[in-house]
Parts: C-alpha cells; structure tokens; sequence
C-alpha cells in the first residue's frame, strides 16, 4: 500500500474491466497467492484492487493476530469497497475462500457484474455436513469458481451433489489443493496451476464483459 490507500491497484486506469478481491481468513492480501494472481490477471488487460478485512488491518498495524470479523462486519467491509470503487454495476469481484465467499453472499445486492472465488470453502475440512452453499443456490450473480480437485473444502465428488444456481460455472483446477499447489508426484507444479488459473479467469471476464 502506498501513501493512507487500503487498496492495492495492478493493471492501468484505463482498462475496459476492473476486479476486486479479499484475501483468505489466514492470509493478507498481498501475500504469494494473491499477488501472483493479481499480477497474472493485470497482464491480461484487467485492472485488478485488492483490500483487506478490518481483522486483517489490524492485524497488519499491530501485529497480532485475530479471528475474523463477524459476518456482518465482513459483509459491510466488502459493500463499503464497491461503494468506493464507484459501485457493483463497473465490477467485477471475489476472492480466495472467506474473500471469495463472503463476496458471493453480497454479490446480488451489490448488482456486480460477476463474482470469482478462487477456493470456495464449501465446508470446513474435515466437517462435510456444514455446507455453505445455502446462499449459492439462488445466485443471480455470473459465477465463477476454481476449486483444486484435493481441496479440503471441497472437492468434485462432494460438490457435484449440492445444488448450485445455473449462474455459477466451476473448472477445476488439476490436483491443486486449496491454494491450487499440486503434489510432486502429479507432474505439474504450482506455478502451473496459478498460469491456468490466471487464464480461466481472464476469459470469464473477456466473456461477462462482451455480453457472452
């Protein structure tokens, strides 16, 4: 961040598309994962802002850690940041898991103009009887998710039996886990995953953005 900005801004000001992402509840946002995806989507013609949850400001200022804002909270720190972006209707928006997540349950009210989640927590690991997908079922919102086929929060078998809105599409991403890092033995490699990643949603918004 420069200067009192709580935004981080890759990409130029005149790009035709602008997306906005939260980080994950443990990490900030401009940590590995959400640097290089912020960075590889710039590259492909989007303006890409980043911002944090109030938790994770202070977390940064004070440098203790804390749990996650309420739910409310969160909600209300992603609606302030579109109202400041200059509103839903110019954007794009999402995140990785509880950015992603918490995005997805505002998406509608905000009018934006898609959603990507990179990692949706579809249920805490270990615990698939507490789905959070309640929400997902109804989204008007056009919907990308990339989910890592060994995501503890959900993977295909468990996700191919919720039901989901016809808006929301998913493409997995080839033995990722949550953060899309492959195991050695699969023969690809993170940065692999990031660069297919970085594509599937460069062309959701070249698409949502030309009306197909």
């Amino acid at each position: 961040m420069t200067g009192k900005s709580r935004f981080l801004v890759d990409g130029i000001d005149t790009a035709a598309t602008t997306l906005v992402l939260a980080p994950g509840a443990g990490a900030p946002m401009d940590s590995p994962f959400m640097q290089a995806i912020a960075q590889g989507v710039a590259a492909c013609g989007v303006r890409v802002i980043r911002f944090e949850f109030p938790y994770m400001r202070r977390w940064r200022d004070t440098g203790k850690k804390t749990a996650p804002d309420s739910e409310q909270v969160l909600k209300k720190a992603w609606l302030d940041a579109i109202d400041e972006l200059g509103g839903g209707s110019r954007l794009f928006i999402g995140g990785k898991s509880l950015g992603g997540r918490i995005a997805s349950m505002i998406a509608d009210e905000a009018e934006v103009h898609g959603l990507v989640c990179l990692g949706y927590p579809f249920h805490p690991p270990g615990n698939l009887a507490r789905t959070r997908t309640g929400h997902l079922e109804n989204l008007r919102t056009p919907t990308l998710i990339l989910q890592g086929t060994r995501d503890s929060f959900g993977a295909p078998k468990e996700v191919s039996g919720y039901r989901l809105s016809r808006t929301i599409r998913i493409e997995w991403i080839e033995d990722g886990d949550h953060s899309f890092k492959p195991r050695a033995r699969s023969g690809r490699t993170e940065d692999d995953n990031l660069r297919a990643a970085i594509a599937l949603v460069a062309a959701f918004i070249g698409r949502k953005h030309a009306g197909r």
